[in-house]
């Protein structure tokens, strides 16, 4: 059962938003069975908001791979598995009837499914992210099992903490989850947030969106969170969640775990897959955080920056905003 939707106060933004939820399953049944029901992939979950009821939370800040989307051409509304023959077709040559993208993004994209396969490698981490989500819960439960905090898996409650955008274009809320634990100590150390712990595992690509992350989502408006030309990568480096992230990305990348694995690391990125599925072009612009200058990078241009974790997302609506502070926009594909 839901707690009210609370503003912080004293320090904290008044932008910033939490609540707290109960467990529910994906197919809104009153009765829990596993925590598999729970989470449908790796960076969504299902939280109650009265017995039987529930909603989809998708994890900001992360993508996970994708295990259905709609085929491209077909019905916008039916969900098919990646491991679907018409899709394992299409990720073979996907622009066998021409492409949507410039040139440039067209052979980005072919290079990363070059050889097929590429259908079957994405859903294949997509089922290791969702295993991954699971444990992690399941660990969680059963901790406070054993500390008896809860007397079943119902009595189990999420943390939520909202950012600017609360909801998403499939009507769940936009979040970062962790379990709901009052006390920093008890049962055990406040571990970090779900969001975060994907990253670390290696099974959850950063998908950074501006302003749902820190720093920005801690602004007191959206006008305050928008950041000067050339300060980027001093921004990035002096808020420690950011930071944190950012370093754990790349930890993961080293140690070659989860999307990295270099035996079979993921081959296309999640948001690759999505807008393959939709054939419309990325709209989102991007911004270098490794770097301090004041450039704008188009949406088909996304690629060359190499590493997801330096990628700053901006949605079209805001970037007018930029524009005003002094940002300046490629304003070519290349």
């Amino acid at each position: 059962m839901p707690r009210a939707i609370e503003n912080f106060d004293g320090q904290r933004s008044a932008a910033v938003r939490f609540g707290f939820y109960g467990t529910d399953s994906a197919t809104g049944e009153p009765a829990i069975g596993s925590v598999k029901q729970l989470i449908p992939d790796g960076d969504t979950i299902n939280i109650s908001l009265r017995p039987g009821e529930n909603i989809g939370v998708r994890f900001l800040g992360i993508d996970t791979p994708e295990k259905r989307l709609p085929i491209p051409g077909g019905d916008p509304n039916a969900f098919v598995s990646l491991t679907n023959s018409d899709w394992v077709e299409f990720l073979d040559d996907p622009f066998k009837h021409g492409s949507p993208f410039t040139e440039s993004l067209t052979n980005h994209i072919l290079a990363q499914v070059a050889g097929g396969g590429a259908a079957q490698n994405h859903h294949k981490h997509g089922d290791s992210a969702e295993d991954e989500l699971e444990r992690l819960v399941a660990a969680d439960v059963e901790e406070y099992l054993q500390a008896g905090l809860i007397q079943g898996q119902k009595e189990f409650e999420f943390f939520v903490r909202f950012a600017f955008e609360i909801m998403d274009g499939f009507g769940r809320f936009l979040c970062f989850v962790n379990r709901n634990q009052p006390d920093h100590n008890v049962p055990s150390d406040r571990p970090l947030d779900y969001n975060t712990r994907m990253l670390q595992s290696g099974q959850a690509a950063p998908y950074f969106i501006w302003p749902n992350i820190n720093p920005f989502r801690a602004r007191g408006s959206i006008l305050n969170a928008v950041f000067a030309p050339g300060t980027a990568n001093d921004v990035a480096q002096s808020d420690p969640k950011l930071r944190e992230a950012r370093q754990m990305v790349r930890q993961a990348r080293q140690a070659e775990i989860g999307i990295y694995d270099s035996a079979a690391p993921l081959r296309l990125q999640a948001f690759e897959v999505r807008f393959l599925s939709r054939q419309h072009p990325p709209r989102r612009w991007v911004i270098d955080l490794s770097k301090q200058d004041d450039i704008l990078v188009h949406p088909q241009n996304y690629y060359t920056i190499p590493n997801a974790e330096d990628r700053l997302f901006i949605n079209p609506e805001h970037l007018p905003l930029f524009i005003q502070a002094g940002w300046v926009r490629q304003e070519a594909p290349i």
